[in-house]
């Protein structure tokens, strides 16, 4: 069975995640690139290409047009503007809404019927954006949402624990971005609450780190994009190999009509199925908020777009 990946977008963030595709074991058996510049993803799919012989599995990488999307398992779209130092990922949805009013109907009349990937920030906004401009049922439609944001979070407190990070079980929910929060009553170190590790103002801080960390590597380097690159893999692979595995990924909430990061099942089917569980009141209001902002952002574009 054919598996093809198509990356819209071959930037920092679109090569990341191929080359890290590439380096993985994963089910992709054909990864097509697409970028406005042509001909410098020809060389990006001649250099990958060249390193097959070394990677875990065989995978034939090609630079291609919208139509290779028609047979495609995912398409997962990278392209938009970077946060700029000082920007939040807000700044950029004006920028890449009209982006995605060009390229998502170009994916759609390829007669493309997989699952879109969302890389492009804000994400919450852009998958909501492409789940409406493409007309494919919601569970098609999946934003790289706070998988990141829960990944610096094991990281972090496995880190300051000492502890492995595989045995940190705790999410970051809500918008990719400043009003997301970790829900600490449900986080765990084994099978132990986290409150018995860490103190209030030890978790604080540590929700603060995460949310700071795209600030500050961008302030460093202007980019974040071998983190994202790896987490595309990860939903990747929950996908292809249908693994119905729990990430915290940007999915669509029917009632409040946002995408929004809450942890969701997934496999073959894409979003299978959102798991909801109780919060406290504080973490609800926290949710409440971050819908609020999205669903703000999103007005935002809507309204303009209508009166212009």
């Amino acid at each position: 069975m054919r598996n093809k990946v198509v990356i819209i977008g071959c930037g920092n963030v679109g090569m990341s995640y191929a080359y890290a595709l590439i380096n993985q074991k994963t089910f992709v058996t054909d990864l097509v690139l697409i970028d406005i510049d042509s001909k410098r993803v020809e060389g990006e799919a001649m250099d990958l290409s060249h390193g097959i012989p070394f990677a875990p599995s065989k995978v034939n990488v090609k630079a291609g047009t919208y139509e290779d999307c028609k047979d495609a398992k995912i398409v997962c779209i990278c392209a938009g503007a970077n946060q700029k130092p000082g920007e939040t990922r807000l700044d950029l949805i004006k920028k890449n809404y009209q982006i995605f009013k060009s390229l998502i109907p170009q994916v759609m009349n390829s007669g493309f019927q997989g699952i879109f990937l969302v890389a492009t920030n804000p994400v919450d906004a852009m998958s909501y954006f492409t789940y409406r401009l493409s007309g494919l049922p919601a569970s098609h439609v999946i934003g790289s949402g706070t998988t990141l944001d829960t990944s610096r979070l094991r990281f972090l407190i496995s880190e300051k624990l000492g502890i492995n990070a595989k045995n940190i079980h705790a999410y970051v929910l809500g918008e990719h971005g400043d009003s997301e929060f970790v829900p600490w009553s449900h986080a765990s170190v084994g099978l132990d609450l986290i409150t018995s590790y860490l103190s209030e103002e030890e978790r604080s801080e540590l929700c603060d780190e995460v949310k700071n960390a795209a600030y500050e590597v961008i302030q460093r380097k202007g980019v974040t994009n071998y983190g994202i690159g790896m987490c595309l893999v990860r939903i990747t692979n929950a996908i292809l190999g249908d693994e119905n595995t729990i990430l915290s990924v940007s999915t669509y909430h029917e009632k409040e009509k946002v995408f929004i990061s809450t942890p969701s099942i997934m496999n073959h089917e894409g979003v299978k199925k959102q798991v909801l569980f109780p919060l406290t009141e504080e973490e609800q209001a926290r949710l409440d908020h971050s819908m609020k902002v999205i669903r703000e952002a999103i007005l935002s574009v809507e309204y303009e777009s209508t009166n212009n």
